[in-house]
């Protein structure tokens, strides 16, 4: 028999991880399975969703490095959508043996988010599991605030630059993977080339510069600068991740290959430059802070 724990589990912040300890404290040789959704359920009853932290391929290896058994992906119809919270349970069993269910207090389940933990209690009278509600997670943040982990929170925080609170919330870096393809080389042209990422898996934080890592496909780790912006002192460009690595070897060819560039520190904003030599000047006291 298994403990579940049901959600969207986006971007596995430490409140999920909460979820997966309380799971496993409860039953150290029982299986915890996590059972999630192929997408969003938002898409299906509102016809968007909310930019997504992570894949579902990094969902699901964040889950199991943190003590997830295994990860049962629903496929998100509206025909699951529109089971009540027996009927969703009633599914559940169908598909898993499962003896206990792990949430958090404000857990929502079934057709139109109608049932609750009291109602979870209730059907596990019925059907002979166990509902168990683990406390919420709380962080604190640099500003001295004290908010619950919330994927919501991870994405306002995010929009608004603060990547060191971001990381206090998730229990590692918030990174985003990429493909390296050529840009405009003006990088190159000032003397701090870039690798220019496209096809990005994952929501990017607000305009502005970061102290950030890259790691390529074969686990090589270099330290960067990324700017996240559309080059203001070039004119109207569109919106971009531009990272400058810091000590990558002579005549390393990043073209083509896929990194994961994790978000450190927020360094400053987007900014317009009268000239080319004070921007220099900036991009040279970035990378001393990144050093540092």
């Amino acid at each position: 028999m298994s403990t579940i724990i049901i959600g969207n589990f986006d971007g596995v912040h430490i409140g999920h991880q909460g979820l997966i300890r309380r799971a496993l404290d409860l039953s150290p040789t029982s299986d915890v399975v996590a059972v999630t959704f192929d997408s969003h359920p938002a898409l299906q009853t509102r016809g968007e969703a909310p930019p997504m932290l992570t894949t579902n391929q990094d969902r699901e290896r964040l889950l199991i490095e943190t003590g997830v058994t295994r990860v049962e992906c629903l496929k998100t119809t509206a025909e699951l959508l529109a089971l009540d919270p027996n009927e969703f349970i009633e599914f559940l069993h169908s598909r898993m043996n499962f003896a206990a269910v792990v949430e958090g207090a404000d857990f929502r389940f079934g057709c139109r988010r109608s049932g609750d933990v009291n109602t979870l209690r209730e059907i596990g009278r019925r059907k002979k599991f166990e509902t168990i509600v683990a406390d919420n997670v709380d962080v604190a943040l640099q500003d001295g605030q004290i908010v619950s982990a919330r994927s919501s929170m991870v994405r306002w925080l995010l929009a608004n630059g603060r990547v060191a609170d971001a990381r206090r919330m998730l229990g590692r870096s918030y990174s985003v993977t990429g493909i390296v393809v050529l840009g405009q080389q003006r990088g190159r042209q000032l003397g701090y080339p870039t690798a220019n990422f496209a096809q990005l898996t994952s929501v990017l934080p607000s305009d502005g510069v970061y102290s950030v890592g890259v790691e390529d496909a074969q686990g090589r780790h270099w330290r960067a600068a990324a700017s996240i912006g559309s080059n203001p002192t070039f004119g109207d460009c569109p919106r971009t991740l531009e990272v400058h690595v810091l000590d990558l070897p002579k005549n390393t060819d990043l073209y083509g290959q896929s990194m994961r560039i994790s978000f450190h520190e927020w360094l400053r904003g987007m900014m317009r430059f009268d000239s080319v030599d004070v921007l220099v000047a900036q991009i040279a006291r970035d990378c001393k802070q990144v050093v540092a």
